[in-house]
């Protein structure tokens, strides 16, 4: 059997060097490798695919792959901090995502990128799911929802900063030089991971593979794994955005590469805005209502998307803005309401959060990759059946008794006793 239980370590969660709004930014900068390690780049994957003179199709493999492998990557290292500590474990991905960043920037051919682009998902794999597990270390209850608000936030600033900055490089550099800046951030971030002091209160005393089987044992959890399938499901349209999103501005729209990021912008200030908008609406409106009203609002999105988004870009953009900022709004209390459902296992429970949203990005990733006549319809019905599934999924098992219930009240008896 198992090993179930747990030793205590003693950890001073004060942040002696990091202070706590250092913590802060370490945790969204860690949370954000992923849209950095895509985003940054999305601008050069047309001209990149033309340099190594291949298709755009097997181009887009440096991106699909990437979240492939970072998805195998954070279900490994979750329930390996649970083991070693949230510290060590950071410590090793970046290790491991700095040099590959490097060897990224000078691929010779587009096999040497595809590897290297493996390689770097599984080291930033251990960064997201360090991230989340330190979330659930330090804060409890309202605090712990408002700091993945904020978290959250300003994880979503790189989707609208990074591929401005992508094509502001590409003036002066080539995607080699991107590459050289991703290994900046790395570095840094591993800079901050040496500065941090360890989180977890209790590790796991088993052995390595009994701590891998505990992925196993958290997915047995109704309430957690239930909720898991809703939350992750709106990874679907965005990440399959992601990857269309520069051929449907550059190839279909006829637009520079300077232009298409601003629009790409556009969408993700509503990334940006929806975690904050959560926290203000939450202050008068119930958890549940703004998870419905959200889900409703990206089928309806995608019905625009259908109808108006193949006539003009700024259409099209302004089309998916309601799904993009409802999408985001949710992505706090969706990871509030999973993190609730665990008492123990959390780094497991962090790497099947990020696990299943990535895979279903790849998935959403490749469906808009085929060779399809209308690439925007495709982006439209994928929005829709995202809505209506997830709101479908969430009024069915939101009520039911596995499923752990927060207070709704919670919001308001925190903002009663600050006056």
């Amino acid at each position: 059997m198992p090993k179930t239980d747990t030793a205590a370590t003693g950890v001073n969660k004060g942040q002696k060097y990091l202070g706590q709004q250092g913590l802060v930014l370490l945790i969204a900068v860690i949370s954000a490798f992923v849209p950095l390690s895509t985003d940054l780049y999305l601008p050069s994957l047309p001209g990149m695919a033309n340099y190594f003179h291949v298709s755009a199709n097997l181009a887009n493999l440096t991106l699909i792959l990437f979240m492939g492998f970072y998805s195998i990557g954070i279900l490994l290292w979750g329930p390996l901090s649970d083991k070693y500590g949230r510290r060590p474990i950071l410590i090793i991905g970046l290790s491991v995502y700095l040099p590959a960043s490097l060897l990224c920037a000078w691929s010779g051919n587009i096999t040497q990128l595809i590897v290297f682009r493996i390689f770097q998902a599984i080291g930033s794999g251990a960064a997201s799911a360090v991230a989340t597990a330190i979330v659930k270390d330090v804060y409890e209850g309202r605090k712990r929802e408002s700091i993945l608000a904020l978290v959250q936030s300003m994880v979503m600033i790189v989707p609208a900063v990074a591929p401005v900055l992508g094509a502001i490089l590409l003036k002066y550099i080539s995607w080699r030089g991107v590459f050289v800046t991703l290994s900046g951030i790395g570095l840094l971030s591993l800079l901050g991971g040496i500065a941090l002091e360890e989180t977890i209160d209790r590790r796991y005393t088993g052995t390595i593979l009994q701590s891998l089987r505990r992925l196993g044992t958290v997915l047995k959890n109704p309430g957690f794994s239930s909720l898991l399938i809703v939350f992750s499901l709106t990874s679907l349209p965005l990440m399959g955005f992601l990857a269309a999103s520069s051929y449907i501005y550059e190839d279909r729209f006829g637009l520079s590469a300077q232009v298409y990021s601003y629009f790409f912008a556009l969408n993700a200030a509503g990334l940006i805005i929806g975690p904050m908008l959560y926290v203000y609406l939450s202050k008068r409106f119930s958890r549940g209502a703004i998870i419905n009203t959200s889900l409703i609002m990206i089928a309806v999105s995608g019905l625009l998307v259908c109808a108006l988004g193949s006539l003009r870009p700024w259409l099209f953009a302004v089309s998916l803005l309601p799904s993009s900022l409802a999408g985001s709004s949710i992505r706090a209390p969706g990871a509030h309401l999973m993190l609730e459902q665990q008492q123990g296992d959390i780094g497991s429970a962090s790497s099947l959060i990020g696990c299943l949203a990535t895979l279903l990005g790849s998935i959403g990733m490749l469906l808009v990759s085929f060779n399809w006549s209308n690439t925007i319809f495709v982006m439209g019905v994928l929005t829709l059946a995202t809505g209506v599934a997830s709101l479908a999924l969430w009024l069915l098992i939101s009520q039911k008794p596995f499923v752990r219930q927060i207070p709704e009240t919670l919001v308001a008896v925190t903002a009663k006793g600050r006056r």
